[in-house]
């Protein structure tokens, strides 16, 4: 094999495992923490430090950076996941209406400006939830108006493990 031609497949193998690389760190941006005290399935949000846990065995879980409530939208209580939605539409809450009343009553799932991102799981009555987001830079903010949002591809691992009825703890 020429010179050329073996430097030729090096930088091309070089670019593949650098795109593999960046494409598994934005796959998912967990990693395995201890946090004792929760029943396995329980999602803890602690929303002080911007983070997302799935309890794995009641020791250790999965911990994901989110994007919680700014000052004045934030809040703490047990609720349960109510629903699961794939692409969901978003129609803004009243609160959220009267700040920007150029939005439309409802946006649909996959619309580039649907702030609900791919995948959805609503809380309780359904005034807050665990979503995507079609803003990434937002996540590990304190940005909703209650909400907790995840990057797409976070959403997408979490939705996948848990069912209507997990419990979700909403902690400081």
């Amino acid at each position: 094999m020429s010179l050329v031609l073996r430097r030729t497949a090096l930088f091309v193998f070089i670019v593949l495992m650098w795109a593999l690389v960046v494409a598994a760190a934005r796959a998912s941006t967990h990693d395995v923490v201890q946090l004792p005290g929760f029943a396995p399935g329980t999602i803890v949000v602690k929303t002080s430090q911007r983070k997302l846990y799935y309890v794995l065995d009641g020791r250790n879980a999965l911990r994901f950076p989110v994007g919680v409530g700014k000052a004045g939208q934030e809040w703490t209580g047990i609720a349960r996941i109510t629903g699961k939605y794939v692409r969901p539409a978003w129609a803004p809450p009243a609160d959220i209406r009267r700040e920007n009343p150029r939005l439309p009553a409802v946006i649909p799932g996959g619309a580039p400006n649907n702030p609900m991102g791919q995948f959805a799981m609503t809380l309780g009555d359904g005034t807050y939830a665990i979503h995507g987001t079609n803003r990434p830079s937002s996540v590990g903010r304190f940005v909703s108006h209650g909400c907790i949002r995840m990057y797409n591809a976070d959403i997408r691992e979490l939705f996948s493990m848990v069912a209507v009825g997990t419990r979700v703890v909403v902690e400081r």
